[in-house]
This record gives C-alpha cells, structure tokens and sequence, in this order.
C-alpha cells in the first residue's frame, strides 16, 4: 500500500478532528481519539502538529481558505451584484453544512474562553470575509441594483450576524433541518432591504427562481 504523504496525512487528522467535534463538542476532542478515527498510532500525530491545540488551529485555518476560495467567484466575479449575493449565502451555507464540526467549534467555551490563538484565527477569517462582502455590497450599489442610502459595512456586517445565527440554531437543534436551504430564506428578508426601488420586479414576474446553479 502506497504511504500517505505528510499533507494528506494532516488532512485526515484535521477531518478527524472536526468529525469527533460535530459528535462530541470540544472539549472532549482528545489526540487518542483522532489516532484511532484514522488509524494511526497516537505518536503519528505529533509529527504532523506539535500540539492538540495546532490541530484546532489548522483545521479552522483550512476551512477559512476553502470557504474564500468557494467564494471568490460571487465576490469578485462578474455580473449583477445582488444575483453573487443570493448564490453566495446559498454556497455559503452549503459549504458549511457539510462540515458540521465547524459550528460546535466556533460556538465552544474553548474556542471564546480558553485560547486566544484559536479565536484570532476565527476572528481574522470573520474578519476578511466581512471586508469581501462589504466590497460587493458596494459594487452593488454602484451598479445601481442596491439602495444609494446603503451602509455597505453596516450590512455586511449584519448578514455575517445573521448567517451566525441560523448556523447556531442549526447546531443547536443537532442539524435537525437542511441548513443548505436556507439561503433563499435568508434572501428573501435582504433582498427588499437591499435593493434601489426602480430595481425591484414587477410583482409576479417570476424573477427568483428555485434553484441556483
């Protein structure tokens, strides 16, 4: 059998890691229990992260720069800004919703109470996000599909806000529901806000389709 290379051996403990933590929270996310998720000896994991808490680091890390790349095509491509936003909190939520460890991590007392690193990775992650999406918000007002009176920071600001919070109630509720589908609900409370009142449809004009590609 072909040897595992150094990266995607880190890739298998990352994951290990996150799925122990959508099963059992945090706090009880010890090195042993990664091993035997993967396979491996206990040993093995200190030659790829010197400590449990560089796992944690690593995994959000990862999924901070997958969730940018999945993104950049709606926040820096072409076309109309308020169609990128409305495919971007769909992708958004898809992408989180299939990674259920990500929000019994960065909802944990670990994370807010007991290390300082781990929260600056969220909050630098947060933090980049919300300037990107300040930056389509303004596109779209320059376009003209967005209000004039607009407060692009403000609202982007309040989106990240309100995407916390139904990802929250989604871990709360032990996934109970398709957290995937909740980005045309989430549009439909934005999309009157944000939008200029020569830009809005007729009504019944059919212009918000089901499905997204």
């Amino acid at each position: 059998m072909q040897r595992k290379s150094g990266e995607e051996r880190r890739e298998e403990i990352v994951q290990a890691l996150l799925d122990l933590t959508a099963e059992h929270g945090a706090r009880d996310v010890s090195t042993q229990a990664i091993a035997n998720r993967v396979g491996i000896a206990q040993p093995t994991i200190f030659r790829h992260f010197p400590t449990r808490d560089a796992i944690f680091r690593a995994a959000l890390d990862s999924i901070g720069r997958k969730l940018l790349d999945v993104l950049t095509p709606m926040l820096s491509g072409r076309g109309s800004a308020d169609a990128r936003l409305r495919k971007l909190l769909t992708r958004q939520l898809r992408f989180i919703s299939r990674r259920k460890g990500l929000p019994r991590l960065i909802f944990s007392e670990r994370l807010h109470l007991e290390d300082p690193e781990l929260k600056a990775v969220v909050r630098d992650i947060i933090d980049r996000y919300t300037s990107r999406l300040e930056e389509l918000l303004r596109e779209g007002v320059t376009q003209g599909c967005f209000r004039q009176d607009l407060e692009p920071a403000e609202i982007a600001r309040l989106i990240v806000a309100m995407i916390q919070g139904l990802v929250m109630r989604w871990s709360l509720s032990d996934f109970e529901f398709p957290l995937d589908q909740q980005g045309d609900v989430l549009w439909r409370l934005l999309e009157p806000a944000l939008q200029a009142p020569d830009s809005r449809p007729a009504r019944g004009s059919g212009s918000h389709p089901n499905t997204l590609d």
